[in-house]
């Protein structure tokens, strides 16, 4: 007798979001020397952070707090706004599957860039929605005038933008977002994903202040602040769709020790400094490792930088020699990005033992050809 799925589940395939590294590991039973494929920080958490979680490990026992109070009011404080324009999820995953819960319904059409950051799109397919996709520029950059065009044109309820985004690591100015936000249609909802801006420059962050109620930030403690297992991300909006937000969250969804370890780390900005700055050192070697290779890369502001080998299987062939070698990296899966792997910025170590092997695996494809 067939289970009572419904409709929609019923017509979707089955799915991976992502591989996991450990995944990799347990189906070729090689053990990865360097982790640097999924855009986790390879430089820990805030020693505050860690104290503070130590500390309330005590209390495990209790419920966590369902409104996030603290750590709202902690966000609250650092951007300026009132609590009700906050809401905190189990990272920008969670708060991605809010978004759509709130506007999407069976039907509704979603624009975005062909290759972005797949979990969104899972929400959307979960929701009966459909989503519109449209590819990148060939230098890495979203498309902004082609998304606005076919946003008017689908009638989407719905656009989503990483900026900086993932898996490129390109960006826009916060003057060119503003222009483009302002010719979507009116009754469409547009989720920015900062998820990466603490290692932007200047100027591409977006104004929070007075920030238009058709858009929603999504911002998380994944990244700089090394926190990804945690799972910690948050949401700035209007408090009209932070209380929709409220209506269907899980209220328990973000644990008491994560709580308390975003919000010391959110106090101790020293270390999310250095984080940027190791990075911003990272990024300049794995340029010059790929110039002397004879390759390009994307322009980053973003914990990873994003190779160009040029061909689709030429990166698929270093995509998968690399793990053949311990080397774990991931690669778009869509073009044009397809002909590029992208690289995270490990410890010193890492980036050494990256910068050894990768060579070897161009000239292994070098010459297969």
């Amino acid at each position: 007798m067939p289970l009572p799925f419904t409709s929609i589940v019923d017509s979707l395939p089955p799915t991976t979001p992502f591989v996991a590294p450990e995944a990799i590991e347990r189906s070729t039973g090689i053990p990865f020397r360097v982790r640097v494929g999924a855009n986790e920080s390879a430089f820990g958490i805030s020693p505050k952070a860690h104290q503070a979680m130590t500390q309330v490990l005590g209390r495990i026992s209790h419920y966590n707090d369902p409104e996030s109070h603290d750590l709202r009011e902690g966000l609250a404080e650092y951007y300026k706004v009132g609590i009700n324009h906050l809401s905190v999820g189990a990272g920008i995953d969670d708060l991605l599957g809010l978004a759509v819960r709130a506007f999407i319904e069976p039907g509704d059409v979603t624009v975005s860039s062909l290759g972005s950051y797949p979990t969104f799109h899972f929400h959307v397919a979960a929701a009966g929605g459909k989503s519109h996709t449209l590819p990148y520029l060939e230098n890495g950059l979203n498309h902004l005038e082609a998304l606005t065009e076919a946003a008017k044109e689908v009638q989407a309820k719905m656009v989503y933008l990483s900026n900086p985004d993932n898996p490129a690591g390109t960006w826009h100015s916060a003057a060119d977002l503003t222009s483009f936000f302002n010719t979507l249609p009116q009754n469409c909802v547009c989720i920015l994903d900062e998820a990466y801006i603490e290692f932007a420059a200047e100027g591409v962050a977006f104004p929070i202040q007075d920030l238009d109620p058709r858009i929603i930030l999504m911002l998380t403690f994944s990244k700089a602040h090394g926190m990804a297992g945690a799972r910690v991300g948050y949401a700035i909006a209007a408090p009209d769709i932070i209380a929709a937000f409220n209506k269907v969250r899980l209220h328990f969804n973000v644990n008491l020790v994560a709580q308390t370890g975003a919000l010391a780390s959110l106090q101790d900005l020293d270390f999310v400094k250095n984080v940027v700055q190791e990075v911003e050192t990272g990024r300049k070697e794995y340029e010059a490792l790929a110039q002397s290779l004879g390759l390009q890369t994307l322009p980053s502001a973003t914990n990873f930088v994003t190779i160009d080998c040029n061909t689709q299987p030429r990166a698929q062939a270093a995509l998968e020699l690399l793990a053949s070698k311990g080397v774990f990296v991931r690669k778009p899966g869509t073009p044009p990005l397809d002909r590029c792997i992208r690289v995270t910025v490990g410890t010193p170590e890492e980036r050494r033992v990256f910068a050894e092997i990768f060579p070897e695996v161009l000239a292994e494809i070098d010459a297969s050809e």
